[in-house]
């Protein structure tokens, strides 16, 4: 028996007996064992299961560019990483924009805005959407990860990573959310049409932000995996499967307001089922890919 056939036998064992995962930890160590890691094999890695989360933050940083894939390098590269953050903070110190007690998310933006060249002068200005939006994922990605240079590389390179890859998308995300949703439940579609309330879902929320702020920690690093390793698609079933999950109460109600609201906040208590059944459902209409890990 061939070592492919042997994994894959062994991986059908594990999860038949309720050890889903175990094996597809081990295929994970093989690959973070290379000395030059392959993005192609991580990505593929990412979208076929969940990152074991000793791991995810690692793999992440080195998605994201901010590790090269020389697992050699690392830890020289974080040095200059940690020097960059170090500088930037002091320059802000310096000019009292941030002190002790500024909120953590709010010292990651002007952070952000001095490296790109878009800090106001005055701390007074008004938010911009991209603004807001980085705070908001910043947010999310605070209450993943202790460290606090690696969080803000992680924010850093995870929004430039949103802009250059899924800008345009929103749109085109929403449409498939139609479809899908369509196939998967053709009379809440009906209800959501005769509400006036499909246009008006929050669409911002889930596809722009990618549920940052409304799915809990443990549920969204899961969804930001598949973003992460390039794909966005898994928002479209992530949306759809909250609109399965919560059907009963959604068609009960025949507000569009209403709708949106209740969606912008669903209970955050069984949250992982859904992502379970979104990725699956993922899967279902879109494949697995089939690069070997």
């Amino acid at each position: 028996m061939s070592e492919e056939t042997q994994r894959n036998f062994r991986s059908v064992y594990y999860e038949k007996v309720g050890f889903r995962g175990v094996e597809e930890k081990k295929s994970l160590e093989i690959l973070l064992k290379d000395e030059r890691w392959d993005i192609e094999k991580l990505c593929t890695f990412c979208q076929r299961f969940p990152l074991p989360s000793m791991y995810r933050i690692l793999v992440w940083k080195v998605l994201l560019g901010i590790l090269p894939p020389h697992q050699e390098t690392h830890p020289v590269v974080m040095v200059y990483r940690r020097e960059q953050y170090k500088d930037v903070h002091h320059a802000l110190e310096v000019i009292r924009f941030v002190n002790d007690s500024s909120p953590k998310i709010d010292v990651f933006l002007y952070m952000y805005q001095l490296e790109t060249g878009k800090l106001s002068r005055s701390q007074m200005y008004t938010l911009q959407p991209q603004d807001e939006l980085f705070l908001t994922i910043a947010a999310a990605m605070e209450e993943m990860v202790d460290d606090d240079v690696d969080c803000y590389w992680l924010i850093k390179n995870f929004v430039h990573h949103l802009d250059t890859k899924f800008r345009d998308s929103q749109q085109q995300l929403q449409k498939g959310f139609e479809h899908y949703l369509n196939i998967e439940d053709s009379r809440l579609v009906t209800h959501l049409k005769a509400c006036s309330a499909l246009d008006k879902l929050p669409y911002h929320l889930w596809f722009r932000k990618c549920f940052a702020g409304c799915l809990p920690p443990s549920s969204l690093q899961r969804v930001w995996d598949k973003l992460v390793s390039g794909s966005c698609k898994i928002l479209v079933f992530v949306a759809v499967e909250i609109l399965l999950t919560f059907k009963m109460k959604v068609m009960a109600l025949n507000k569009a307001d209403t709708i949106n609201d209740f969606l912008e906040k669903i209970p955050e208590d069984n949250t992982d089922p859904i992502i379970n059944k979104a990725i699956d459902l993922w899967h279902k209409h879109c494949g697995i890919p089939a690069h070997s890990v």
